[in-house]
């Protein structure tokens, strides 16, 4: 039943975003809601946390779930992102399935099927980076397409794109909305994400750590929030500003300086980058402090791992260390 203060032509379908590391999950979630919500980079395993994105089209409201990429692991903390991914599917309508044309297509169906190791519901085949191979639309896909279902039998269709140069996209869009069933918004109230501000801060801040720091660096850092308030502007009473402390955590007392950097020069571009960002997203000066702590195998401790939304999974180890 509708909810009284919903339009009667309100449809709503739930989409999880699925795929291996760096197959373009994020920047497709992007692409679709016309803003740079999901954090992206050129490296693998950015995305660490399941999250909704929401974008209304009309009457039409699709959540989209972003969900880190399926791998094989035997770490905790992969394991982890692993069960945030499988996590992803539960209570979605639709599996969009993003699969790397400029890589060999079949295999990637099959590593995915041992990676998700549950049976999903429909699914529909999203190829990617369309741009990046030559006469792409001349690729058999249909042919690999049926070969795949023979691996996931739940694939109902497949869809070319390139989030680069919005290929198709339109297209998509109106599939999924076309595929929506009558029924009341989740987010009525015109929230884009169930995640709040200090979610998106610390994303923004890993965000520009990876981007600035060398290759072995960032999938050993992770950031906390420290304290997050909005105080009343002393030259604008009627406007509020974000005061905002954050710590950016390694492994090793090495890592440590690197991401200082000499005189403070990386944390600060850090800071400066983040910042931008995140006054985009609250629409006000932001002052923003970080710090850089050592915090050994924080990656296997789970003490930190909850504080940044890994809870533990089935397959969990059970040690516990001191922050």
């Amino acid at each position: 039943m509708l909810l009284e203060d919903q339009h009667p032509h309100n449809k709503s379908i739930m989409v999880a975003v699925l795929g291996a590391p760096n197959v373009g999950k994020s920047s497709l979630v992007n692409v679709l809601l016309g803003t740079d919500l999901s954090v992206v980079t050129n490296k693998p395993q950015t995305t660490r946390n399941k999250f909704h994105c929401v974008l209304t089209v009309d009457r039409t409201e699709i959540v989209l779930v972003d969900t880190p990429g399926l791998h094989k692991s035997s770490q905790e903390f992969n394991k982890r992102l692993n069960e945030q991914a499988r996590e992803g599917t539960e209570g979605a309508d639709l599996n969009l399935l993003l699969i790397d044309i400029s890589r060999d297509v079949l295999t990637q169906f099959v590593e995915f099927k041992e990676n998700i190791d549950l049976e999903l519901g429909p699914t529909w085949v999203v190829y990617t980076k369309a741009d990046k191979v030559e006469n792409a639309e001349k690729l058999p896909l249909a042919e690999v397409t049926e070969k795949a279902k023979e691996i996931l039998p739940s694939i109902e269709k497949w869809f070319l794109i390139s989030n680069k140069e919005g290929t198709n996209i339109h297209e998509l869009t109106g599939a999924i909305c076309d595929r929506a069933e009558p029924g009341p918004h989740l987010y009525p109230n015109g929230d884009i994400s169930n995640k709040n501000q200090r979610f998106f801060v610390t994303e923004y801040i890993r965000e520009q750590a990876f981007e600035l720091l060398k290759d072995e660096v960032p999938y050993e850092v992770a950031v906390v929030i420290d304290e997050y308030k909005e105080v009343k502007s002393k030259t604008d009473p009627e406007s509020f500003e974000s005061h905002i402390s954050a710590s950016i955590l390694v492994n090793r007392p090495s890592q440590r300086a690197i991401v200082i950097g000499s005189s403070g020069s990386m944390i600060k571009e850090i800071g400066i980058r983040s910042r931008k960002k995140i006054e985009v997203m609250t629409g006000g000066p932001v002052h923003l402090n970080l710090h850089v702590k050592v915090s050994p195998k924080w990656f296997k401790n789970n003490f930190v791992l909850e504080e940044i939304g890994l809870p533990r999974a089935k397959d969990s180890a059970r040690v516990w260390r001191k922050k």
